[in-house]
């Protein structure tokens, strides 16, 4: 057997085994094979089958943007599409949007990380993101590459302090943190400082409320 073809099978039973712990854990759970196929399934089957929806929303996820979805999302007739992050906008007007997403019938993220027994763990600078996975949307659709995966709550937070906090600072090169220049979280007092509310989703509620799609690739950070 390939090792390519040995990495494919490691994954195919590594995203069944987190579907089901995410289902045991009250979610509704798709796989898709890559980003692409992503967003073809969310677009031609999750968000036709949700009822009423007149607005949408998103919270900033390079996942997400890689699915393709939400350039779709402008398209659809009939739903509201919110973009909270419009550019050159001052900070009121973005913070407005983002205040307004929270009150949508859908809203699109991603997942820092995810644990193999099926909880989402996240952390976010100002919590629009985080909040929106939390309360206010009736129906959250999560996407989620298998570099986020790991075994257990503590690996999710180091993961996300060692890698992804780094990596989203660098990111937006307007912001002025010590881990743009070190490459790791200093635990900065730093007022751009994108390490602030912590959200664990241990179980989804209401059931069903929370569509996780598991992609079978690595991507965002």
């Amino acid at each position: 057997m390939e090792r390519s073809e040995i990495c494919e099978r490691y994954w195919d039973i590594k995203l069944e085994k987190v579907k089901k712990a995410l289902e045991r854990n009250n979610f509704t759970v798709f796989i898709a094979s890559n980003a692409e196929a992503a967003g073809a399934l969310i677009m031609q089957k999750i968000v036709p089958q949700i009822e009423g929806l007149k607005s949408a929303a998103f919270g900033d996820s390079m996942t997400l943007r890689a699915t393709g979805v939400l350039e779709a999302m402008t398209q659809l007739d009939g739903v509201e599409f919110i973009d909270p992050f419009p550019k050159g906008a001052p900070r009121e007007e973005k913070v407005a949007l983002r205040r307004r997403a929270l009150l949508t019938d859908l809203f699109f993220t991603g997942s820092n990380a995810l644990t193999e027994d099926g909880k989402l763990v996240n952390l976010d600078m100002d919590g629009n993101r985080i909040g929106g996975i939390a309360y206010g949307p009736r129906n959250v659709i999560l996407t989620i590459s298998r570099n986020k995966i790991v075994p257990d709550v503590e690996r999710a937070m180091a993961r996300i302090k060692e890698v992804a906090a780094p990596l989203n600072a660098i990111r937006h090169d307007y912001m002025k943190t010590p881990c743009q220049k070190t490459g790791e979280c200093m635990d900065c007092r730093s007022p751009d400082r994108i390490c602030n509310q912590w959200l664990i989703t241990e179980k989804c509620y209401p059931a069903g409320r929370i569509r996780v799609v598991l992609i079978n690739e690595e991507a965002g950070l």
